[in-house]
């Protein structure tokens, strides 16, 4: 028998030895080959307690009876941010990921809802490991601003100009492309350090420049600062700001898959109820890879950002005089507490003390340019955006796409494409998110968006 086979009746990937070795003594001493072989074999997985004697089996047995022990530890303390806007689900995700043996540190924020495996808004310290679902499928997905030399009344004057940018600027949707392929350095790059990267290639550079489905946006609107801020160089008043969201693409979403599903066929049966939540360690061949593979998801995420802008700027006209970017679904190797842990922020926006970054509301509210506060209770970290407080299925229920859109143009703001699962009633008050962490960043500037570009079919986001 092999591998595969062995696996599929149940034998556990780090078992796989122990059971090869059995299967040969088993063969040699007994005679047994075939039906009769697979069928021990699978009665050594279901009742090992009943072959901890058996001269082939022995070890095999023990291996598997000592695995299905139940692992007793204490679970790690976290802080929740605005825990009475978080649903029950999500606390009870981040709750069994503070279970996980290698977890340093955790933080829920007030955006937070329910993903897979670790919440959306999450935040958890591992000491020595990374779990992909942890960082989660669009990986690094990112909020990039930049402010622009028009003049804001522009946006009402020429709309049509700033419709048409969005427009050829970028594409959306799940497997799309542009017609002509996009040049970034960032396809220069190692795409070797994993097979899955070397493998999407092709796929990437295909995607690069691209929007995603789902939440995902690209958007113009009016930039506030209150007052003078020296570190982006901008005067107090009024500016025309482009607002794009949206990560990795495709690829990212295999790099997740691939390094998930080794994770969890390494995973001790008595970690089972962990699921998703399965690590790798840092000191294996396979960490190291999904590490490296990460990274480069963060490289391409990231100019990803830069061709649209470059895009769109471009077809206005416009330069870029300013501008502020982020990410999330990612982890970051850090020092809290004393010790080297690698944080994984999922849906959740690093903050330490200065550092910037861009909150967002929905397509009717606004978002925020923010300045970190550095809270060490929340490991450095803020909300990502409003939050979900609807799925998908009961939003498209619920609302009818027409009718939101008629709504939103009296209000003086553009909706180029989008889907009834994207509209702003699906979304927590942003409002009210911003005031349950002013512990965790500073408000320096206010964006609200006139033209919006979204995916029009509605299909489930790739992150």
């Amino acid at each position: 028998m092999n591998s595969r086979q062995l696996l599929k009746i149940g034998v556990p990937q780090y078992c796989l030895k122990t059971a090869m070795t059995a299967i040969q003594q088993a063969v040699a001493e007994n005679k047994i080959r075939g039906k009769e072989l697979k069928e021990r074999i699978q009665s050594v997985v279901d009742h090992p307690e009943d072959f901890l004697e058996d001269p082939a089996f022995a070890q095999l047995a023990f291996e598997l009876v000592d695995d299905s022990r139940e692992a007793v530890f204490e679970p790690i303390n976290y802080q929740i941010w605005g825990k009475a806007g978080i649903d029950e689900g999500a606390i009870s995700q981040m709750e069994l990921a503070c279970h996980v043996p290698f977890a340093r540190g955790a933080a829920l924020m007030p955006d937070a809802h329910i993903g897979y495996g670790l919440p959306i808004g999450g935040v958890l310290a591992l000491e020595n490991a990374v779990i992909p679902y942890a960082v989660g499928v669009d990986i690094a997905c990112r909020m990039k601003l930049s402010v622009l030399d028009l003049p804001v009344d522009a946006l009402d004057q020429k709309r049509h100009q700033f419709v048409d940018a969005l427009n050829r600027g970028t594409v959306f949707g799940v497997g799309v492309a542009h017609e002509k392929r996009q040049h970034h350095s960032v396809m220069d790059q190692d795409w070797s350090v994993s097979k899955v990267t070397r493998e999407k290639k092709d796929r990437a550079w295909k995607q690069l420049g691209s929007s995603g489905s789902g939440n995902h946006f690209v958007e113009f609107g009016v930039l506030t600062f209150a007052e003078d801020d020296a570190e982006l160089g901008l005067a107090a008043g009024e500016y025309v700001a482009l607002l794009s969201h949206s990560g990795s693409r495709g690829v990212g979403a295999a790099v997740c898959s691939t390094y998930s599903s080794i994770a969890q066929a390494r995973l001790h049966r008595r970690y089972q109820k962990l699921g998703r939540l399965a690590w790798l360690e840092m000191d294996s061949e396979a960490g190291q890879e999904y590490w490296a593979a990460m990274n480069l998801m963060g490289d391409y995420a990231a100019a990803n950002h830069a061709i649209i802008h470059k895009n769109v700027s471009e077809l206005l006209g416009s330069k870029v005089i300013s501008g502020v970017e982020n990410y999330h679904n990612f982890a970051w190797k850090e020092v809290h507490g004393g010790k080297e842990v690698y944080v994984h922020r999922k849906g959740a926006t690093p903050a330490a003390a200065g550092e910037l970054g861009v909150i967002p509301g929905s397509m009717a509210d606004p978002a925020f340019v923010v300045r970190g506060k550095g809270n060490p209770a929340s490991l450095n970290s803020a909300s990502h955006g409003a939050g979900r407080c609807m799925s998908r299925t009961k939003a498209k229920e619920k609302f009818r796409w027409n009718a939101v859109r008629n709504d939103l143009a009296k209000r003086g703001i553009t909706v180029i494409s989008a889907g009834a699962d994207e509209v702003p009633g699906v979304y927590k008050n942003i409002m009210e998110v911003m005031a349950e962490q002013q512990d965790l960043v500073e408000i320096i500037a206010r964006f609200n968006p006139k033209i919006v570009k979204m995916c029009g079919d509605g299909s489930r986001a790739e992150d």
